[in-house]
């Protein structure tokens, strides 16, 4: 009988219905929309930093992050082919050189990261392998090829086919340095990823810096990052040589861990500030419905109902106001989210700001089911409670004051 008296109550009044619908409905689809765009935020600055030579486990020299000079290289890098065996079947990896170089033409100069690099093993792990936009990718034979990004040719005032110097320090101590020919230019997601990295064979960077056969790092890519922890303690069980270390995406990320773990925080924040101002709203209209109700209610106690029941009638209401609206914001906020799920949302416009900050020109919104979960529960539970005041005044109305009410 409540629920059916509560049913019946909120279309006896059809305006006043839709004006409590419209800002539970309004509330959920904000919540889940700015959820799904913070989301997509941290997911996409994962991403990129992942596939920026990063990948979901390094394994390197215990002191080559601190101090990534060639000294610090991996001396005997084949030691490692036992372990890298045993990887999972859906594991790609890749050994690279790494070292701060200048590049330098007849006009300018520039601080760089050289990175030697096996072609065909890169490109099924770094950005890359689908990022060159002119000429073409490095091959296996390209002794003096060279790949740099489209912000660094047009700062360069260069073209393909012309030629840069590079010049670092070399395995001896001394200033190693060699001509390269531009083979290709890649887009990158950021422009600072454009100006920082330039790409040759590792071949051409051993025999540049005399390194021999050594590697600055091997990178290792998962086909699932949640498992980089399990498989990273597995390699260091595997491997004898203790001056190497293994490390994960969130060593080797720490600003990028310690953002996604602040944007969970924004979110909770987010659903908070939302329900509050769609709560002022549900209380303020819930309980003048109960005012214009006063004598409705005196008769249902003069009647013999109980003030539990009738607390019961007017949370009745709230419950079937917050589930139709819930049900709707939910509908209306994955429908946004699935419609921005193939262009994004592009913010080139504000590029630079969103560099600094390292985030991607375009933004696909993301959605987590905890985070729709905890939407839905935010809104249905907080908004039952804050009904409990208007149907506590309710109950609270005597059979005398309600005759007595004009």
């Amino acid at each position: 009988m409540i629920l059916q008296m509560g049913w019946r109550n909120i279309w006896r009044n059809k305006r006043r219905t839709a004006v409590i619908l419209a800002a539970v409905i309004i509330g959920v689809w904000a919540m889940i929309f700015m959820g799904a765009l913070m989301r997509g935020i941290a997911d996409q600055m994962v991403k990129n930093s992942i596939a920026t030579l990063t990948g979901h486990i390094q394994v390197q020299n215990g002191t080559f992050r601190n101090d990534p000079v060639i000294e610090h290289f991996m001396t005997e890098p084949e030691k490692l082919a036992p372990v890298l065996a045993r990887l999972p079947a859906d594991a790609r990896w890749t050994q690279r050189i790494r070292v701060n170089a200048i590049a330098a033409n007849a006009r300018h100069s520039n601080g760089v990261v050289l990175v030697g690099i096996d072609p065909g093993r890169e490109a099924k792990i770094s950005f890359i392998g689908d990022a060159v936009c002119q000429g073409r990718y490095l091959r296996e034979d390209d002794s003096y090829g060279i790949i740099i990004g489209q912000a660094l040719l047009e700062k360069f005032e260069t073209r393909l086919g012309h030629k840069l110097v590079m010049m670092s320090q070399g395995a001896d101590g001394e200033i190693a340095s060699r001509a390269f020919r531009i083979v290709g230019v890649f887009r990158a997601e950021l422009e600072s990823t454009e100006k920082r990295f330039m790409f040759v064979t590792l071949p051409a960077a051993q025999q540049m810096l005399k390194a021999g056969d050594e590697v600055s790092e091997v990178a290792i890519l998962l086909g699932n990052y949640s498992d980089a922890a399990a498989t990273a303690d597995t390699i260091r069980a595997g491997i004898a040589d203790k001056s190497l270390k293994v490390y994960t995406w969130k060593d080797l990320l720490p600003l990028v861990s310690s953002i996604m773990k602040m944007y969970d925080g924004f979110i909770f924040i987010w659903f908070i500030v939302v329900f509050i101002a769609m709560g002022f709203g549900l209380v303020n209209t819930i309980l003048m419905a109960v005012f214009e109700r006063v004598r409705e209610f005196g008769l249902l106690r003069a009647l013999g109902m109980k003030p539990r029941l009738v607390v019961a009638e007017v949370l009745a209401e709230s419950f079937f106001l917050l589930v139709i609206g819930t049900f709707i914001g939910n509908v209306l906020g994955l429908a946004s989210v699935w419609v921005l799920s193939g262009t994004g949302i592009d913010l080139s416009a504000f590029a630079q700001g969103m560099e600094f900050a390292g985030m991607s020109r375009i933004i696909f919104p993301v959605v987590h089911a905890r985070d729709v979960v905890g939407a839905d529960l935010t809104v249905f539970l907080l908004g039952v409670l804050v009904s409990m005041y208007p149907a506590v005044k309710a109950a609270r109305f005597t059979p005398v004051e309600a005759m007595a009410h004009v």
